[in-house]
């Protein structure tokens, strides 16, 4: 306040002082035009010129400072609003299904893109797996192979979604039918995701070994302790099928129940992978 008050009264000051010379140079003009002193006129323009330009000068920019407090005011909007943007997006990058009570559950395609980590070609042996027989003799014995009734929706989310190769190694030539008929009734290639080319079989369980290493699959599914072992440095992950988790595993090998307890459990078990 008291800031103000010294300005209000220089500028009362200037006034009066603009104001008497007013009065004063009034009175020279006058003279000089009675005495026509033309020279003496050029000396009193200039001087009242010089005192005008004085007085802008020294004039206080009143209308600046009232404008002050307006910008002062829309940075402090444009503040407030950046900050609720961020924490907008803090917020939703924090809320997720487990930490909101009344969130949707993630579906089945959400949950295996997340399970498989940016891995988009898969491949998964049969037997044991997608098959209820367990093993060549097994199926070589059935009358008919059948896909169990479980896994079906992973099955076909997994076709739908990933580049993904089944394969088994096999007896005969009527196994290989036994399978690819399993595989049509449960209509896992109506969808066009996976064609019969993409169902191998081979005679050896080293043949099967081959196949996944020609491949070069971001994820191999099996239930063979002994093949997860040899593949696991050479396949970024493996999932290993198992009832029984094995005591010693490479880093990269994940053990679960079955196929479709691995992509339907909790999203936060330790056996999820990220691909960096």
């Amino acid at each position: 306040m008291a800031e103000f008050s010294s300005k209000e009264e220089l500028v009362r000051l200037i006034k009066r002082f603009g104001s008497n010379l007013s009065v004063k140079l009034s009175s020279l003009f006058s003279i000089l035009f009675q005495t026509r002193n033309f020279r003496s006129l050029s000396a009193v323009a200039g001087l009242a010129l010089a005192v005008i330009f004085s007085w802008k000068l020294l004039r206080p920019p009143s209308g600046h400072r009232r404008r002050q407090p307006k910008r002062q005011s829309s940075s402090a909007g444009n503040s407030d609003i950046g900050t609720s943007s961020n924490s907008q997006l803090i917020t939703s990058a924090i809320v997720s299904p487990s930490d909101d009570a009344g969130a949707q559950k993630p579906t089945l395609e959400q949950i295996i893109r997340q399970k498989l980590g940016g891995g988009r070609k898969v491949t998964c042996r049969l037997l044991g797996i997608i098959l209820e027989e367990r093993s060549p003799e097994e199926l070589q014995a059935v009358n008919q192979a059948t896909v169990r009734s479980s896994v079906v929706d992973v099955l076909l989310e997994l076709t739908n979604y990933c580049d993904l190769y089944l394969m088994e190694r096999v007896f005969d030539e009527e196994s290989e039918r036994k399978v690819i008929v399993a595989l049509e009734d449960a209509g896992v290639f109506a969808s066009g995701g996976l064609i019969k080319d993409k169902v191998l079989f081979c005679s050896t369980e080293n043949g099967r070994t081959s196949f996944v290493r020609q491949l070069e699959p971001d994820w191999h599914i099996d239930s063979d302790p002994e093949i997860i072992s040899q593949l696991a440095r050479f396949i970024t992950c493996q999932l290993h099928i198992s009832q029984v988790k094995p005591e010693r595993m490479a880093s990269n090998v994940f053990t679960s129940a079955s196929l479709e307890h691995f992509f339907q459990c909790n999203m936060t078990e330790t056996h999820q992978k990220v691909y960096m």
